[in-house]
């Protein structure tokens, strides 16, 4: 299945513990859509988030930060993973 890294931005800044209930939010939601979020990386202070997800298309990946919580991606890439 196809790897997406999304990217956000929030102005102000973000808290981690915001962004770890987000990711509880997604995690709740991703089963309806096939979509799996893996992990996520913020830089608070920058107000940046990261999610790395699996999913048929980013539309689905989309579609489940936009039903768990509102918090669309400002961009989204196509990624793959090499060790």
């Amino acid at each position: 299945m196809p790897l997406f890294l999304d990217v956000h931005t929030i102005e102000g800044g973000v808290t981690e513990a915001d962004v770890a209930i987000a990711h509880a939010q997604d995690l709740a939601t991703q089963s309806k859509y096939g979509v799996s979020y893996l992990r996520y990386w913020v830089d608070g202070a920058a107000g940046k988030l990261f999610c790395l997800v699996e999913a048929e298309t980013a539309e689905a990946a989309e579609t489940v930060h936009r039903e768990a919580h509102g918090l669309v991606a400002d961009e989204i890439h196509t990624v793959s993973e090499h060790h």
